[in-house]
């Protein structure tokens, strides 16, 4: 079995493959600071909440964006787990090549989402990671990562209208029973809701256009990614363990290097 770890500004979502087949998945809170035998003991307890034994692990791979958890957390996984741990960055083989003006530049786990829509879904495609930030991936049918676009989350444009307004609420992120909103929660929840899946679909049209591919693949991912592809024919997959199945593809083809 490997253990997988996509460290995200939000969340920590760890999953257990045999094989091919996921096992298990769980989270933790990636903003909470923690010492390496804090995420040691935590994932030990977390694995075996799940019926999997730690040291039947025989391998990890880990995309990060939050480069100040790293240290712990691979200690964590190191001294607790297994020792053969595998982190996506320059030089890990992914069978995605990165035609992008800096590719140094792109983050891991779009990285990791390309990789896995392409090889199960194929190219063209278009990516869309509906996390913490709202990301746009280009893979070209030969599996070039050739753009992206990068947009605020829901979760950051709703924590904005709080945070920065004196009389608006935290809300939860639902969409509301009518876009004609009478009051303040839905009111937020149908400019939030609505307006994600008005940029969505335009930014795949635009995206559409200017390939010159309008029967491009559009696989949808993210925490937040189920409600919008609910809402619009633009998305044609939604897939929720994308990114996960793409740190496991990864491991694979790097097991024998």
């Amino acid at each position: 079995m490997i253990l997988v770890v996509d460290v995200g500004n939000t969340n920590i979502t760890c999953g257990v493959y045999e094989d091919r087949e996921m096992k298990a998945t769980f989270r933790l809170t990636t903003k909470t600071p923690r010492t390496s035998d804090e995420y040691g003991v935590m994932l030990c307890q977390l694995l075996a909440a799940r019926d999997v034994k730690p040291q039947a692990v025989e391998g990890a791979v880990v995309a990060s964006v939050v480069p100040d958890v790293m240290h712990s957390l691979m200690g964590g996984i190191t001294r607790y787990v297994t020792a053969q741990v595998l982190t996506v960055g320059p030089g890990t083989r992914t069978g995605i090549k990165i035609t992008t003006e800096d590719p140094r530049t792109i983050g891991a786990d779009r990285i990791v989402d390309a990789v896995a829509a392409y090889e199960k879904y194929g190219g063209p495609a278009l990516v869309i990671d509906f996390n913490t930030a709202t990301t746009y991936d280009y893979v070209t049918e030969q599996g070039h990562f050739a753009a992206g676009i990068t947009a605020p989350g829901i979760r950051i444009s709703s924590e904005a209208l709080w945070k920065e307004t004196a009389k608006l609420p935290n809300i939860e992120i639902k969409k509301p029973k009518t876009i004609l909103a009478q009051e303040t929660i839905s009111s937020m929840q149908a400019g939030l809701v609505y307006g994600q899946i008005g940029q969505t679909e335009y930014i795949i049209g635009k995206v559409k256009e200017e390939t010159g591919i309008p029967d491009m693949k559009v696989i949808a991912t993210g925490g937040l990614g189920r409600l919008i592809a609910e809402e619009t024919d633009a998305i044609d997959f939604y897939d929720p363990y994308l990114t996960l199945d793409g740190l496991r593809i990864i491991y694979d083809k790097n097991r024998n290097r």
